[in-house]
């Protein structure tokens, strides 16, 4: 048997589907007998684990990471797995061990890393654990050999989706999994295609799919939703996309076919791409039940942007902004604090570009990021790599100091002062109170109240720093809010 593993990467109240593990459940099914563990769902994965190891021979362990949280849950179930079970194989897959690929083998209960699209890697790879096919020649993975030196093949390229079989949803508790958002009452998450196309040098995914992308076909987007919603009811979703809207004929065409499903839904996107669309695929995509369009436009500086290699113009999302208003869809911008070079007027270049968001379009949702960097097959942005070291093991990884920086919660790199730190958190704060989510569907009508009030004279004299009074009332909202499982 084949154990496939999510290690726990969020809190209950907030799980999925476990796309990655039910991608390559689709390629077994029907031709491998395989148990599937949802550290996000099972309370006890660790026991769950450990009890199917004692009731069948397992062939292999598989276990999809995520840097962050998921890291340290894989870290300790994997250990776990290799004092009780010592000749049991284990590989990782997933963004962690693509990104951070000596880490993971660096680790002494990991004996095999599969980088980017894993399907066609994972199958290959059981082939040779059966002795019908050589580790050497297996594109996308890495691994240690007889003596212990880590091996890197050669990369594999992506396929697309199409190519591979249906994810089979009956194999896990499909509706336990369909959960209230801003979007419905039982929310599912899909993804429609792999990787992205561009080279922004602070992204993790240009790491993973080397600036590719390949996307599923509209009608087979159609099919996978229609059965969603046909056998569990689902009628809201979230694409995990990277970039959702790549072609205007492929928009067009994928609006039309959700039309009829009645979902309401959630996506990435570019802001120059969707500025070159014109009003009628605009009108289709609305129609179709987008609710919220998220858009990674970073800076308000284009000399910023140009060194993130984002190829994109300040121009392009001030324009999106006030466009998107007569679509009735609300953006979502994320902006990047902390530009390596010049940290401080970085921040008051973001403090104005946001207002100026918010001056277009009162209803967009701003995002605040902390830079920090990730890996990258050229300069990582900033040009940090002499003022900065990544662990070089799963366990550091998963340390108290390294999940902080995974989570942004104190990125401590040496270029961000702490109180500049502090002034965007304050930042962050003040507009987020000013302009709560519509996303929190927790948050009551008079803490949302409250929390405008409080922050409207900030907001208007543009004073930031130190808004006691803020976390005061949202702490006081927290503990009055409805417990997430009764909505």
């Amino acid at each position: 048997m084949i154990v496939l593993y999510n290690p726990k990467a969020t809190r209950h109240r907030n799980r999925r589907f476990p796309l990655s593990i039910l991608s390559i459940s689709a390629v077994l099914e029907g031709r491998e007998d395989y148990a599937i563990v949802d550290g996000n769902l099972d309370p006890h994965p660790d026991e769950t684990l450990l009890s199917l190891l004692r009731e069948k021979p397992v062939e292999l362990l598989a276990v999809t990471v995520m840097p962050g949280p998921q890291t340290r849950s894989a870290v300790k179930s994997c250990r776990d797995v290799r004092w009780n079970y010592p000749r049991i194989p284990i590989v990782w897959g997933g963004y962690f061990p693509t990104n951070y690929t000596e880490a993971a083998l660096n680790a002494p209960y990991v004996d095999f890393a599969i980088r980017g699209q894993g399907e066609d890697t994972f199958l290959e790879l059981l082939e040779a654990l059966r002795a019908r096919r050589d580790l050497k020649n297996i594109h996308g993975l890495s691994f240690k050999d007889e003596d212990g030196a880590h091996r890197h093949n050669p990369e594999r390229a992506l396929r697309a989706l199409d190519e591979f079989p249906p994810l089979p949803y009956h194999r896990i508790p499909a509706r336990d999994y369909l959960l209230p958002t801003f979007l419905g009452r039982r929310t599912a998450v899909h993804q429609a295609s792999i990787g992205c196309p561009y080279r922004c040098n602070f992204c993790g995914v240009v790491t993973f799919s080397g600036s590719r992308e390949k996307m599923e076909s509209p009608e087979r987007t159609e099919g996978s939703l229609r059965h969603l919603a046909g056998n569990y009811g689902v009628d809201a979703v979230q694409f995990y996309d990277n970039n959702f809207f790549l072609r205007e004929d492929h928009a067009r065409e994928l609006a039309d076919r959700l039309a009829p499903l009645n979902l309401r839904w959630w996506c990435e996107a570019r802001a120059d791409i969707m500025m070159r669309y014109s009003d009628a695929t605009w009108e289709a995509i609305r129609r179709s039940g987008c609710a919220m369009i998220f858009f990674g436009v970073e800076s308000g500086s284009n000399r910023t942007l140009k060194e993130m290699h984002k190829d994109l113009r300040v121009e392009d999302t001030l324009a999106l902004a006030a466009r998107i208003r007569q679509f009735k869809i609300i953006p979502e911008f994320s902006v990047i604090f902390g530009n390596p070079r010049d940290p401080e007027g970085d921040t008051r270049e973001c403090f104005r570009f946001v207002r100026k968001l918010k001056d277009l379009n009162r209803d967009a949702e701003i995002v605040v990021e902390h830079y920090t960097p990730v890996p990258q097959r050229e300069e990582m942005y900033g040009g940090v790599e002499k003022q900065f070291r990544f662990p070089t093991t799963p366990d550091e990884w998963a340390s108290d100091r390294w999940q902080r920086f995974a989570t942004q919660k104190d990125p401590f790199t040496p270029w961000l002062r702490p109180r500049t730190k502090r002034l965007i958190d304050d930042f962050e704060l003040v507009v987020s109170s000013r302009w709560p989510t519509v996303q929190d569907i927790r948050l009551p009508a008079w803490g949302r109240r409250l929390l405008q009030t409080l922050s409207a004279w900030r907001y208007r004299l543009g004073i930031y720093s130190a808004p006691w009074e803020l976390k005061w009332a949202q702490r006081m909202i927290e503990l009055r809010k409805p417990k997430a499982e009764s909505l």
